[in-house]
């Protein structure tokens, strides 16, 4: 397919079946946004923590078959993460840890601040003791403490990725955090925070994560999103998808056509990724934010493709 080359404030274009979708250039320094990981440690994720080992069964050794080799299926996704969310975080540095840690599964285990662009020098090889459970809200509670002692070093908002493969045991209580949580957004008391938590593998409860990243907070709105990956992976796929959704890119905008119709307006964010519908045979369309007005062209073939 062939596409316009996007102009600045754009970094990418597609249009396709009338439908557009724009990503808007990102300044990490101007959002102010601080990001972190929380990683499942629980013990239903020790074999994907797993460091290679080779295993070969009887039949395999009376064969000749070669070992099989079973690697550390996450570190590669912490890896890729941690280097691409560093590019939309204020400096760089991403806080990352293990949770449901422990006996209790209430445990959590800082990895530390990490560099962005020092992924390789890092491993991740599971927590020091797995937990038994699946308890969230600790590490909940883990991430508003450090968000709020990066608020006085410059962090303006907060987002965190929480990545799980099975069924949360405080569900609950992670809702009940989560409405305290955006009553403190909503007075101002702290700053706007997003949770992004991607569920691994079939044994994740997918009506649960919906019950929680459901559910709208008066004044903000939600604060939690969420996604399915069948493997571990396509998670770090999924999370740099969903974090670009979540970008606020300015308080507000609107989206013109060539012939200044209004398209589409965004009264109280402009998100990163802007989609909206554009009229057949329209060669622009035009962003106005913040007084500017910024014309975008669009691909001629793909007119042509309609017919």
């Amino acid at each position: 397919m062939s596409h316009e080359r996007p102009v600045e404030p754009f970094s990418d274009l597609h249009v396709e079946g009338g439908r557009v979708r724009a990503t808007l250039l990102h300044d990490p320094t101007v959002e102010g946004l601080d990001m972190a990981i929380y990683m499942d440690g629980s013990g239903s994720m020790q074999e994907e923590y797993a460091y290679p080992q080779k295993t070969r069964g009887l039949i395999d050794w009376w064969l000749g078959t070669p070992p099989q080799v079973l690697p550390n299926q996450v570190e590669p996704q912490v890896q890729w993460m941690l280097e691409y969310l560093a590019t939309k975080d204020r400096n760089g540095i991403l806080r990352v840890v293990y949770w449901a840690c422990g006996a209790s599964g209430k445990e959590v285990q800082v990895i530390g601040d990490l560099q962005g662009a020092d992924v390789k020098g890092y491993r991740f090889s599971g927590p020091r003791e797995m937990g038994a459970y699946t308890h969230l809200t600790p590490a909940l509670r883990d991430y508003v403490g450090y968000l709020k002692a990066q608020t006085a070093q410059g962090a303006r908002r907060g987002c965190a990725v929480v990545v799980t493969d099975g069924v949360l045991h405080d569900a609950e209580e992670v809702k009940d955090f989560s409405r305290k949580l955006a009553r403190e957004i909503a007075t101002g008391r702290l700053p706007r925070i997003n949770f992004i938590l991607v569920g691994v593998g079939a044994a994740v409860n997918e009506e649960q994560m919906e019950e929680i990243c459901h559910e709208e907070y008066p004044g903000v709105g939600h604060l939690w999103c969420h996604r399915v990956a069948e493997e571990i992976n396509q998670v770090a796929e999924l999370v740099a998808i969903l974090v670009d959704e979540t970008m606020t890119v300015a308080a507000g905008g609107t989206i013109y056509d060539d012939r200044g119709k209004v398209l589409k307006i965004y009264e109280a964010r402009l998100p990163a990724v802007l989609e909206f519908d554009i009229p057949e045979g329209a060669r622009s369309f035009t962003l106005e934010v913040n007084g500017q007005r910024f014309t975008q062209p669009l691909p001629e073939e793909e007119e042509e493709d309609h017919h």
